[in-house]
């Protein structure tokens, strides 16, 4: 069975809506090459047939909308059992992708159920109604593996109320539905059991007028149903000061001293200390300084610097001992190449953002 799937749902009126879903419920719909080039020709099809009045993207299964990108076939390209072309080839197309959806002229739905993390957030992120359940479970752990918060991350980071995404990029911090709505990554809660309704209620709908105004007046009424489901508990929101004291300092070195220095019970504030504690020092790094490189670039301006900064993580040895640290042995024993932020070589951090091309892959975008 392929590993996406396409289904039409006709609307009262003869026009229809296009579902695409990610079908690769094993792998928590993991993004895969072969999934990026069925969308993407797909996405470019609908944008100028005229019968198409939205899309609805979503996924196989209950535990996650996407869970991230394709690292197992990364890491063998990156430790030399893969194709060397690998890396740039797929962040090229994932980003092209990611930016079709950030840029799409017709309404897209992403129904961000379950886990969503990593090239999950990329494909969520860039859609124009991005809904949350009360099972939605969203981060951007890349720390952890020796990497940086990618697909568009330096985007909706920066983006976020105060420095929250900077806190969010280094620690790795989850965030549930009432902390997505406060950060402005995702637009509706809408209950689980609700989601057979809305597909219902979006097909009786009439849509000679402003496809947005549809869809918002049926996720509206949608979101109002859900209301006895929704947990207003915000972590995040709640934290907010906190964050933003910790995060007032001179350099990345002090933010995450004066995090460590914080003696409390508090679990949320010690789960971020454990994660920068036992993140890769030279990503820290990487992060504040793509965090800050792209505060006032353009969308466009922001993937052409994350393909730079990716595939330059893909040929140093940082990334892909993280993933074997975490994803391939499991040992939970990454190597890092610098033991701590003190001894992190600036000189090293700046070869990271130095394009490896004369022709950034993405200037056509």
């Amino acid at each position: 069975m392929s590993c996406v799937l396409f289904n039409e749902f006709p609307t009262q009126d003869g026009k229809k809506i296009v579902e695409i879903s990610l079908n690769a419920e094993r792998s928590l719909n993991a993004l895969t090459l072969d999934m990026i080039d069925l969308i993407q020709p797909k996405l470019d099809e609908c944008k100028t047939d005229d019968s198409v009045v939205a899309i609805v993207l979503d996924s196989a299964g209950e535990k996650a909308f996407c869970a991230g990108g394709d690292v197992v076939n990364l890491y063998k390209s990156m430790t030399g059992d893969g194709a060397a072309s690998f890396p740039e080839e797929f962040f090229t197309r994932e980003y092209t992708l990611d930016y079709t959806i950030h840029t799409y002229p017709k309404p897209i739905i992403c129904w961000g159920s379950g886990i969503v993390m990593g090239g999950g957030m990329g494909l969520m992120n860039g859609c124009s109604h991005r809904i949350v359940t009360e099972t939605s479970h969203m981060a951007m752990p890349e720390v952890t593996i020796g990497l940086y918060p990618d697909v568009g991350g330096s985007w909706f980071l920066n983006h976020m109320p105060g420095r929250t995404g900077l806190f969010l990029g280094l620690t790795g911090n989850p965030m549930f539905a009432a902390d997505a709505l406060f950060l402005g990554l995702a637009d509706r809660f809408i209950a689980v059991e609700m989601r057979a309704a809305m597909m219902e209620r979006l097909q009786a709908e009439s849509w000679s007028g402003s496809a947005d105004a549809v869809v918002n007046r049926v996720l509206r009424d949608l979101e109002e149903e859900s209301q006895p489901q929704f947990k207003s508990e915000s972590p995040i929101q709640e934290h907010y000061d906190f964050i933003q004291q910790i995060t007032d300092q001179d350099s990345v070195e002090e933010i995450v001293d004066a995090l460590l220095a914080v003696e409390s019970e508090d679990k949320w504030i010690n789960r971020s200390k454990k994660a920068i504690s036992h993140g890769s020092p030279l990503a820290v790094n990487l992060i504040q300084k793509q965090l800050e490189v792209t505060k006032h670039m353009s969308l466009k301006e922001v993937f052409c610097a994350e393909m730079i900064l990716s595939v330059q993580s893909c040929k140093n040895r940082e990334f892909p001992e993280g993933v074997r640290a975490l994803l391939v042995d499991k040992d939970g024993k990454p190597d890092w190449t610098f033991k701590t932020l003190a001894e992190v070589d600036q000189a090293k951090v700046d070869e990271f953002f130095v394009s490896p091309w004369e022709t950034n892959p993405l200037q056509g975008l």
